[in-house]
């Protein structure tokens, strides 16, 4: 486990996958300023997962598309090769991925 100091004082752990699973298709639902989506995304950068990310508090139709997919308006929400983790953290996300196979 890797500890971080993320703002605040707030110190968390970052969690790793072993051994990682490689996806085809990875897409997170964000929303700018949202701490799990950034320690979501730094998870996925650390553990040299290739995403895309879609904001959407500017797009309209990944809005509605996290809406259908995840049933609520909480972000982050990942798929991963048609697999769904809606509003998590990084130890939440890692548990998923070793889930993934």
């Amino acid at each position: 486990m890797i500890l971080r100091w993320l703002g605040f004082g707030r110190k968390v752990r970052l969690a790793k996958a072993e051994p990682m699973y490689q996806p085809t298709t990875v897409r997170i639902f964000i929303k700018p300023f949202c701490g799990w989506c950034a320690e979501a995304m730094e998870w996925l950068d650390r553990n040299k997962i290739k995403y895309n990310a879609l904001d959407v508090t500017s797009d309209r139709a990944a809005w509605d598309e996290m809406v259908r997919l995840s049933g609520q308006s909480s972000a982050p929400v990942i798929e991963v090769d048609g697999e769904m983790l809606a509003d998590f953290g990084a130890s939440e996300l890692a548990k998923f991925w070793n889930e993934l196979s």
